[in-house]
């Protein structure tokens, strides 16, 4: 028997926008007892017929949809078919074993809550819905079967879960385990990544677009890259000619990747320090001894998880900015990102403008940067642009 969800009168607009969610309080009634990840009807208050969805009883999103196709069943066919079509349209990133791309994200790719992300011969996943947990044995059979790898581990130890009532789940689900650190090739680079404990999957595979372009700003210049992690920003400065680098994270586990990513590629470690701080910290301590860079990169974590905390987000934005302005020579140019999704780019801007009219600096927007195009945006679902980075110049 075929549960219904039935919308409230005139809450059927986004779905017939395509927008792939429906939250709990659209929601009139509901024609049965769907499990969790249970797929479902959605129809308008007068029964017309909407879209396929995924139960999802316990979070504010109550049906994430499938697919808007009256007489498209949601089955293993139809997994096989939108993964396959995923998976082709990165097809001229896979054309290097030894890369890493994202194959699936999500909404984005009309497979809500599954993300898979690639690194040389492992797939790496997140199930973070109940939809994507109730089909995950099918996701995985198909993904074995649509894409050459040795396994297919899981790292499914996102907070969102939580909000979806499933508990934390990672290990092996196809094949062997992955080799730990699987090794990656970055343009002309060499990366390890750790699959098993990294952050997100292991690795930023949003910034790889990124990397590349903030290099330009580096040949000769004395950088600070905050925030850096295993050093990615920093690793591809030094390379494209840097005249020294700093690499800063208050993570120590994080700064010794970032050495051995320096050592991996054979860079002259004379130009490239290692400092374990607070950012915020260590700006207020450069600002304070008066130390100047001709390039800064901020690439911080999430400051806001929720519409609530966007205010004090824009302040940590703020406050970063600000100080990175202060250090920077005349001309020095500021690459600033925020991954945080609640932060609209317009906000994000206007941050940073207040920021520059505090530092008492005058700056010009160079180029506006986003996720690399492995994460694409659906146009009707544009909460999938998370990550915007500015690349400043401060006079």
């Amino acid at each position: 028997m075929t549960i219904r969800i039935f919308l409230k009168k005139g809450r059927e607009k986004s779905l017939l926008n395509r927008h792939p969610w429906v939250f709990s309080g659209a929601v009139s009634a509901v024609d049965g007892s769907p499990d969790p990840g249970e797929t479902v009807q959605i129809v308008s208050h007068a029964g017309q017929f909407l879209a396929w969805g995924a139960m999802s009883p316990k979070s504010q999103i109550a049906v994430r949809v499938w697919s808007v196709e009256s007489d498209q069943p949601v089955s293993t066919d139809f997994f096989h078919i939108r993964i396959k079509q995923a998976v082709s349209r990165r097809s001229s990133l896979l054309k290097n074993p030894h890369s890493a791309c994202r194959l699936i994200y999500a909404e984005s790719d009309s497979l809500p809550g599954i993300i898979v992300d690639k690194y040389g011969d492992f797939l790496v996943c997140q199930f973070l819905s109940a939809g994507a947990e109730h089909w995950k044995a099918v996701v995985v059979h198909a993904l074995a079967e649509l894409v050459p790898c040795k396994g297919i581990y899981e790292r499914s130890d996102a907070t969102v879960r939580e909000k979806e009532g499933l508990p934390v789940s990672t290990g092996v689900l196809w094949g062997a385990p992955p080799e730990n650190p699987v090794v990656i090739s970055e343009a002309n680079l060499t990366f390890q990544v750790d699959v098993l404990t990294g952050h997100k999957t292991g690795f930023y595979l949003d910034q790889r677009e990124n990397r590349l372009r903030v290099a330009r700003y580096c040949p000769d210049q004395e950088v600070l890259n905050c925030f850096c992690y295993t050093g990615g920003f920093g690793i591809h400065a030094l390379y494209a000619g840097a005249a020294h680098v700093i690499q800063v994270d208050a993570s120590a586990q994080s700064l010794t990747a970032a050495r051995t990513h320096a050592d991996i590629n054979a860079l002259d470690p004379a130009r490239m320090d290692y400092v374990e701080a607070d950012v915020f910290h260590l700006l207020r301590h450069y600002r304070d001894s008066r130390k100047q860079f001709d390039v800064i990169i901020l690439d911080p974590p999430k400051f806001a998880e929720s519409r609530s905390q966007v205010d004090k987000a824009a302040r940590g934005y703020k406050d970063i900015n600000l100080l990175a302005m202060k250090l920077l020579r005349p001309g020095g140019t500021l690459v600033t990102f925020s991954c945080s999704g609640m932060v609209e780019p317009g906000l994000f801007q206007k941050i940073v403008a207040d920021a520059a009219v505090d530092a008492g600096r005058f700056g010009q927007i160079i180029e506006w940067l986003h996720q690399a195009d492995d994460h694409p945006v659906g146009l009707n679902f544009p909460e999938g642009l998370y990550l915007k980075g500015l690349v400043c110049r401060i006079i």
